[in-house]
């Protein structure tokens, strides 16, 4: 990348990451200018680092790229918007390959394609090691935004997309083990259903957040912001084939933290705990019609004593999920 220079690169990473539609001026001044047809933007930032995120050994540049788009996007679905722009800081050594940063921007751009957005501007500095900000920006399209603070007991808390799924990715590539390409396609480069999240805003959701941390992590973030209990149902649960075999792999390979453990347990515990695949976890009012894509999976009940997130109706002993400063738990890496 030194060798083009930071104008060169943003010349070349600019031509392969179109604003889309909702930019009315992107790259090349000051500042971009997006609309908001709504009159709101709602906005979100994240961080991708390399060795804490990602290792260069595993991950291509469009990996990476679709990565870091992915989870700032899919906070802005959560919110029940639609995604409209991204802007991203990247920052990595001199000596980094131009066309792994070009693969990058290829990354970036198809994701936020697949979101209905666009990248309209950034900043590249050079770094020790790469390191990715990414703000993405939304519209919410005349409806309120779906936020942690109202699930209500009685509610149904249902799922749309995969869960464990990128946790059960991570802990293959960990392993050595070259099988299930789909599950390690799934913590590379994760697909949130970002329209989704507007669909939950429609239907009434009361509450709705995505699973970056982990499903029990992350319902209990909505469970303290409600005020309430939120209970799972471990038989809806039960992982698929492909989850309980990766996990037989794993098991059979592994002479790490995963030993005594049984391939539905630990399946069970990617699901439970497993961070990074980006689903969205919601809560309906108990009338809602949900479509196929919902999958109940719990409920909302009253606040009670000893733990805001149960299991089958007990609270859950095992790993939370990830938790950065206090070293977490989720075998995705947060």
């Amino acid at each position: 990348m030194a060798d083009l220079g930071e104008w060169g690169l943003i010349a070349a990473l600019a031509a392969r990451m179109p604003p889309g539609r909702y930019a009315e001026l992107g790259i090349g001044d000051d500042s971009a200018v997006v609309s908001a047809p709504s009159g709101s933007v709602v906005a979100a930032v994240d961080l991708v680092l390399e060795g804490r995120h990602f290792l260069l050994a595993w991950s291509s540049g469009y990996d990476i790229g679709v990565k870091a788009a992915a989870r700032s996007l899919a906070d802005i679905a959560a919110m029940g918007a639609v995604p409209t722009a991204l802007l991203v800081a990247f920052a990595a050594p001199g000596t980094l390959p131009a066309q792994w940063a070009l693969d990058l921007a290829d990354g970036l751009a198809a994701e936020a394609a697949r979101a209905g957005a666009g990248v309209v501007g950034g900043d590249t500095a050079r770094a020790d090691t790469v390191l990715l900000s990414v703000t993405a920006l939304g519209d919410l399209s005349g409806r309120p935004p779906v936020r942690r603070a109202g699930a209500r007991p009685g509610d149904v808390v249902a799922v749309t997309g995969s869960l464990g799924h990128s946790a059960a990715g991570h802990a293959l590539l960990t392993a050595g083990v070259s099988s299930f390409p789909e599950l390690v396609a799934a913590h590379l480069r994760p697909a949130p259903p970002y329209e989704a999240g507007p669909e939950a805003a429609t239907l009434g959701a009361t509450a709705m957040i995505d699973v970056s941390d982990g499903l029990a992590a992350d319902l209990g973030h909505v469970a303290e912001a409600s005020g309430v209990r939120i209970d799972i149902d471990s038989s809806v649960l039960v992982p698929g084939d492909t989850l309980a075999r990766a996990a037989a792999e794993v098991l059979s390979s592994s002479s790490g933290t995963e030993r005594g453990a049984s391939p539905p347990s630990l399946a069970l515990r990617w699901a439970l705990t497993g961070g990074e695949d980006h689903s969205l976890v919601a809560a309906f009012p108990p009338s809602a019609a949900l479509p196929a894509r919902w999958r109940a999976i719990g409920v909302v009940r009253e606040a009670i004593a000893g733990g805001r997130v149960t299991v089958d109706g007990a609270t859950y002993e095992g790993p939370g999920g990830w938790e950065h400063f206090s070293g977490g738990s989720s075998p995705s890496g947060g």
